[in-house]
């Protein structure tokens, strides 16, 4: 820009002209923030660093009222943004004025505020809303899980726009408080530590509070009736689970395997060192589905996750995800072998601390199920495409990659790199790339090739050769770490 002098009396007409002029350069925030997985997803223009959720949730209609307290700041000269979200609004205020709104796309919240934000400038947003989070779809589906006694919103990569208008993408993390009003006799279940309960003519708060950055996916409700223990870990942290009082066959069960997060946290921090927030749990709530999801400090798990049995194995894989995918998130969704095949190396970890079967064991069964021409071997970890995110391949063949790099480096250093990879890029985003480069920074080696090799090509990799002279045999851990497959199906 440049400077130039002006008389005193032009001063008052120069800045009324200058005033339309410098409105034009402020735009819209971009509806999506740029993941080519799912273009929509997300959006551009500010960075969310707290979310403040007042919520209000009637179990027996499914009926949710809520005000949303964003903070944030501008990223462009912002004349409007998106917010995700699908639930009815009454009222949008920036910085304490009446913005207009407006709605478009699948899921997307338009909001005009009353004067354009400029770079740089902190933002707060409140949203007003209602509305019945079970009767809205986007794309065709559904993310929120009706149950007998309440409701949950949890799945990935989306769930927060059925219960909080959000920045919904794991690139824009940000702190959480969650208050939530249900009748008497519920419980609102939600991440991070309990800092108050008070009740009041018929109605109970739950305040919870999550005090590191957290993806938006990774937030999470649930409103039911559940029996809750608590307890703290051998290294101090405190555990909060949830059973739903209608677990029926399956509750036993259930309850044997998360009662053992605490003991599992403990056992992980010895790999990816020091668990990484201050709050651990899990919860079971009454729905149909088949998955389980690591969602921040208190993962979800699915009844039929433990049909047949104590499942210990897909507590290791949620709780490996508070490093692996929590404290580090993906950076785009390409990256989600980062998430995955980590995740379920873990389970090979404990099926070897178990002794039930050694990660070589397990790597070495995984390549000889698998022909050459069989499907699988199509999928490519490193960038599998969104049709394929969760692909069994994903998860076995990203874990195989992992015992690739094992091999190649060593184990001195390998653990290394598991250690301090959450270190390295602790409460941010992280890509396959960067990992690549912190294992090459670690053992000094190039591992270009055995990178591109294991996640990068659609055929099936040469095998070692001093372990294809015997068909291997089944591991004992087998069956249980493959009970697991279902964690993501599907929405």
């Amino acid at each position: 820009m440049h400077r130039r002098l002006i008389a005193p009396g032009a001063l008052t007409a120069s800045l009324l002209l200058a005033i339309p002029a410098s409105a034009a350069s402020y735009t819209p925030g971009a509806p999506g923030i740029g993941d080519p997985y799912y273009p929509a997803y997300g959006n551009g223009g500010y960075d969310v660093s707290h979310y403040d959720l007042r919520l209000k949730y009637q179990p027996t209609t499914d009926e949710l009222e809520g005000t949303a307290t964003l903070l944030a700041t501008a990223t462009q000269d912002l004349s409007r943004f998106d917010l995700d979200f699908l639930l009815d609004v009454s009222e949008v205020r920036v910085n304490g004025a009446k913005a207009a709104f407006t709605t478009s796309g699948e899921h997307e919240l338009e909001i005009t505020p009353r004067t354009p934000l400029p770079r740089g400038s902190a933002v707060t947003v409140v949203v007003r809303y209602s509305g019945v989070p079970s009767s809205k779809q986007a794309y065709g589906f559904t993310s929120w899980h009706r149950t007998p006694d309440g409701g949950v919103g949890a799945n990935e990569p989306e769930a927060a726009w059925w219960w909080f208008p959000s920045n919904d993408h794991p690139l824009d993390k940000a702190t959480y408080d969650v208050s939530v009003l249900v009748p008497d006799g519920s419980q609102a279940i939600s991440n991070g530590t309990l800092q108050s309960t008070s009740s009041r003519l018929g109605w109970t708060r739950y305040n919870w509070r999550s005090n590191k950055p957290q993806a938006t996916y990774l937030a999470t409700l649930a409103v039911g009736k559940f029996d809750v223990t608590t307890g703290t870990t051998e290294s101090g942290i405190p555990v909060i689970n949830a059973y739903s009082k209608d677990l029926g066959d399956n509750y036993g069960a259930a309850r044997a395997s998360i009662e053992r997060t605490g003991e599992i946290a403990d056992w992980l921090a010895g790999y990816f060192g020091r668990y990484p927030f201050n709050a651990l749990g899990g919860y079971v709530p009454n729905t149909n589905t088949g998955y389980a999801l690591e969602t921040q400090t208190r993962p979800f798990y699915s009844p039929r996750q433990f049909a047949n049995g104590t499942n210990v194995s897909v507590v290791v894989h949620e709780l490996a995800h508070q490093w692996y995918g929590d404290e580090v998130s993906v950076a785009g969704w390409k990256d989600i072998w980062i998430n995955e095949g980590f995740a379920r190396y873990a389970q090979w970890l404990w099926s070897e601390h178990e002794g039930e079967g050694t990660a070589q064991e397990l790597a070495d069964y995984v390549y000889a199920v698998h022909p050459a021409d069989d499907p699988f071997w199509t999928v490519k970890p490193g960038d599998p495409g969104p049709e394929n995110q969760f692909h069994l391949a994903v998860y076995d063949r990203g874990a195989l990659a992992v015992q690739a790099l094992r091999n190649e480096i060593g184990d001195a250093d390998f653990f290394a790199v598991l250690k301090g990879w959450p270190t390295k890029f602790a409460y941010g985003n992280a890509s396959v790339a960067d990992f690549q480069a912190y294992a090459e920074q670690v053992s000094g080696e190039s591992l270009g090739a055995l990178f591109d090799t294991w996640l990068f090509q659609a055929s099936k990799p040469a095998a070692p050769a001093a372990r294809t002279s015997t068909a291997p045999v089944m591991p004992k851990s087998w069956k249980e770490i493959a009970a697991t497959n279902s964690v993501h199906d599907g929405h």
